[in-house]
Formats: structure tokens, sequence, C-alpha cells
């Protein structure tokens, strides 16, 4: 599975994908639609994908939960997860909504979205989620302050029963100040837009630190090719148990956390 992947309707992608170009200053490899993001998964091997979007704007949040679960009902390739903005009016409303269209989680981007991970104002949200939802954020940009893995301690110190997701090692450009925090914390981690930057070596070296066990495998489609990825992330020196743990178990752990919302169980 492919933990950490992003689309877009086709009448925004070509916008909203420049957009996250411009962000990162980098060229993007996919076009952010579902068409060309099943095609990677095709040509890779990837059975399955975790998909989603944030919220720039507070108003954008319900209309992207609406699409994503439309996407997943329409291709069974997909496990979607919701989006929230801090600023948006009544986003506890939106968690219990998000999770009756039979989205599994939350997705933020600190960053993007503009909000640091331990704001005051987000903690009536991750109160409302703990226990109940898996919620991914990016991690680690050095240069901003808000998704800084001292933020994310914070919240997980405040919140032991939140399963979260520490996206990219934990600090997409900081990974060795991630582990810093994250090491004795109960959190997994997404290994998308990492292995290119930190190499092999390290790579291996942080996943055996923290124990493969609390890893998944992800690409962060459309800013990389999931095929391309999947075949940087198995060419690693990793053992075929700490692999099947990446890139399948981990996911269905993660995922059974919302099994008891979502009228699976």
């Amino acid at each position: 599975m492919d933990f950490h992947a992003h689309i877009y309707p086709h009448k925004i992608a070509a916008k909203a994908v420049a957009s996250i170009g411009e962000f990162y200053h980098i060229p993007m490899q996919g076009d952010g639609t579902v068409e060309n993001l099943l095609e990677s998964g095709r040509r890779g091997g990837i059975e399955h994908f975790t998909v989603f979007s944030a919220a720039a704007v507070p108003g954008q949040a319900a209309a992207i939960n609406d699409y994503i679960a439309c996407a997943c009902r329409e291709h069974p390739e997909f496990t979607g997860f919701g989006t929230l903005h801090r600023d948006m009016e009544n986003p506890l409303d939106e968690i219990e909504r998000l999770i009756g269209l039979g989205l599994r989680g939350i997705k933020f981007h600190p960053d993007m979205q503009q909000f640091a991970i331990d704001d005051e104002r987000m903690m009536d949200i991750y109160a409302a989620v703990e226990g109940r939802l898996p919620v991914i954020f990016h991690t680690g940009d050095y240069r901003h302050t808000y998704s800084h893995p001292s933020r994310l301690a914070r919240v997980l110190d405040n919140f032991p029963r939140l399963c979260a997701v520490a996206a990219h090692f934990g600090g997409w450009s900081i990974v060795d100040i991630a582990y810093d925090y994250f090491h004795n914390r109960r959190c997994y981690f997404d290994v998308s837009s990492s292995l290119s930057f930190i190499g092999a070596r390290r790579a291996v070296e942080l996943i055996r630190h923290y124990g493969a066990e609390r890893f998944l495998f992800g690409s962060d489609y459309p800013m990389w090719d999931p095929a391309a990825c999947l075949k940087e992330f198995t060419a690693l020196d990793l053992s075929d148990h700490e692999k099947d743990l990446i890139l399948r178990k981990n996911a269905q752990t993660v995922l059974e956390e919302a099994v008891c919302t979502t009228g699976d169980s």
C-alpha cells in the first residue's frame, strides 16, 4: 500500500499541482489526477493507496472531503482520509460528517495550512479524534516552524491515544532532529519524500533505530512517481519481514484505528 498520495478533481488538478511545485521549488512528476495515480500503481504493482488533500483555506474542507469520499466509492483501490482547517466553522461537526462519509483518518499539512501543530485551537480536534481516527501530519520543514517535530511531540504527550503518522521520517528536511523527539514517543512514520534526500544507508539506519514496525510506505504523489518510489524502497537493504511490515502490515494496523467508527466492525 502507498499510504501517502494526494489527488485532485480534474478542474483544479493542474493549478493544485503547480502550487505544490512552487511551494517546494521542484518539478512535479504526476498530474494529480486519479487516472495518473492508478496508472503509476499499475506500472509499479501498487494495489492500494491512501488518498487525501489538505484544505488551504477553511471553506475548502467540506468539498475536499466530499471529493475524496466519492473517489473512494468509485475506486476500490483507494482508502480516503479527510481534511480539516483550524479556522473552519464547526470542525468537530465535520469530523463526524467525514466519518459518516466513510473516510478513515485526517491529513494535516501545517506548513501549507499555516498553523502550528500544537496550536491551542487544535486541541479540541485532537481530543475528538484521539482513539478514533489516525492522523497524518506533514512534519519538519526547515523553512517554517509550524510542523517542527517538537510541536507534534507536545501533542503526543497530551494525547497519548492519538494514532499519529509523522510523515517524511518525522521531519522532511530535519530527520535527525526528529529522531530526538520521536524515538521514545508513540507514533508512526512514512518514508515519502525522503529516501532520495537522506540516502539509502541513513534510511535503513533510521528505520532500524525506530523499528520497522513504525513505518509506512508512501510516495507523496504527485510530487513523485509511486512506481519509482516503490522501486527505490524495495532496493533498501532491509529484510523481507521489514519490507512486508512497511509495505502492508503496518498500514493495516493504522487503519484498524478507524474500524470502530466507520461501520466495518
